[in-house]
């Protein structure tokens, strides 16, 4: 079972990532009823939510969100909490936690990254990065 933690905030694009996402994880032979979907209200939300996740019984955690830069420092304060939340916890998880967190300068790029086109959508590439990391786990016994 794998854990996905998506942003509400910025919807729009959380909802392309997880689509990304959700392709790469089903074309690895990982069955949609196997993916435990859990929405928070921002980015800000994802780390505690790990942290109460990580040691129920899944094979991995993804998270997913979007920061789009504005015009105040709050993009670079809520940017460098996230990244350094989930950080730290997958430093010390049984499994694999995986950041699938856009920080982007502006709501063009992240469109971009987050579109219908798989060869540039990020989430397809954090459901990809998944099954290889939960591999690596299994094959090197580092749950």
């Amino acid at each position: 079972m794998i854990a996905i933690i998506k942003s509400k905030f910025n919807k729009d694009i959380t909802n392309g990532l997880l689509f990304g996402c959700k392709k790469a994880l089903i074309e690895s032979k990982y069955e949609e009823a196997f993916l435990k979907i859990i929405e928070v209200p921002g980015v800000f939300e994802i780390p505690g939510t790990v942290e109460k996740l990580k040691n129920k019984n899944y094979n991995a955690i993804i998270c997913i969100g979007a920061i789009i830069k504005g015009e105040t420092d709050h993009y670079h304060y809520i940017s460098d909490a996230v990244s350094n939340g989930i950080m730290n916890l997958s430093t010390y998880s049984k499994i694999p936690i995986i950041f699938g967190v856009l920080t982007c300068q502006n709501i063009d790029y992240a469109k971009k990254r987050s579109s219908k086109d798989l060869s540039k959508n990020k989430g397809y590439e954090v459901g990809k990065a998944t099954i290889e990391m939960i591999k690596v786990f299994n094959e090197n016994n580092l749950s």
